[in-house]
């Protein structure tokens, strides 16, 4: 028999040794195991803790496409969850598996619910978060945005441009940083004025390591280029702290060409007509209004 199957004839028996397990996993790539039990258990090379003081109410789970949610409760630790973590939005979207599990025998178990991180709300010395399962994914909005400007995220399989390109990204350190959201790096003058304005900065090293933000203004002006972010970044960043700088993009057709030379996968409709073309009626005049091209 399987571990499913050996945990099944487990259940069966009547008096049980079952303790409940979570697996929390980041976007970063970092893992975290919890446990309900009064020891530490071990499976699927993780480590599952006794001591984090982590639960989950109970879960209510049907057939069809229900989404089945639920919460988890736990304490705050400087040796796993940290409020600092979670107030840099490290455990956003995270992945997450709770299993049964016979502790006697950690092999014999069964996976009882997958799914990520909701909305995570701290609460008095510990944190209250939201477990959203696969079926989730299901409520987004999916398919072709008939736009004029582009669709695609710069860099992205749609978009198809290697932003590791030559001229088109830059790592370095800033000289200031005021309120985590303004960037000063003096003499980067290999740049255009604007040239990051609608990209990403992302943090290398630091205590923001791995978090993004999205770049508002991007001005050169007195030997300073000074880059703003659209929001403070939820962690500290220090003036030595390597970051990288992307391209920005507007979305417009002759962006995309003359700044990128992407148009081959350009994702908008530039033709198409506006509001004014839509609610306009027939009337004298020498205007064109047979539905032919404006360019």
């Amino acid at each position: 028999m399987n571990g499913a199957e050996q945990f099944a004839a487990h259940l069966a028996e009547g008096v049980t040794e079952i303790a409940r397990c979570w697996r929390v996993i980041r976007r970063d790539g970092q893992q975290f195991g919890f446990t309900d039990h009064d020891c530490t258990l071990v499976f699927d090379d993780t480590t599952f803790k006794a001591d984090t003081g982590l639960s989950a109410s109970a879960l209510s789970q049907s057939t069809g496409l229900a989404v089945d949610n639920t919460e988890a409760v736990g304490a705050l630790s400087d040796a796993s969850i940290t409020e600092a973590d979670i107030e840099a939005g490290r455990f956003d979207g995270a992945e997450v598996e709770a299993w049964l599990v016979n502790w006697r025998a950690p092999e014999n178990r069964v996976l009882q619910f997958r799914g990520s991180f909701g909305e995570l709300e701290r609460q008095a010395g510990g944190f209250q978060v939201e477990l959203r399962a696969l079926a989730e994914a299901m409520n987004r909005r999916i398919g072709r945005v008939y736009q004029r400007g582009c669709s695609a995220v710069l860099g992205d399989g749609v978009c198809r441009f290697d932003l590791n390109t030559p001229g088109y990204a830059h790592e370095g350190s800033p000289d200031r940083v005021e309120e985590r959201r303004f960037l000063a790096f003096d003499g980067l003058d290999s740049f255009e004025p604007r040239w990051f304005e609608r990209g990403r900065l992302e943090v290398l090293t630091g205590a923001a390591a791995g978090l993004v933000g999205v770049i508002k203004n991007d001005r050169f002006t007195g030997g300073v280029r000074t880059v703003e972010l659209w929001e403070a970044l939820r962690a500290d960043l220090l003036p030595g702290d390597l970051v990288r700088l992307e391209a920005g993009c507007d979305k417009r057709m002759e962006t995309c060409r003359l700044k990128f030379s992407n148009l081959l996968n350009f994702q908008g409709f530039p033709d198409i007509p506006g509001d004014d073309w839509v609610m306009a009626y027939p009337g004298r005049g020498t205007g064109s209004m047979d539905g032919s091209s404006l360019r």
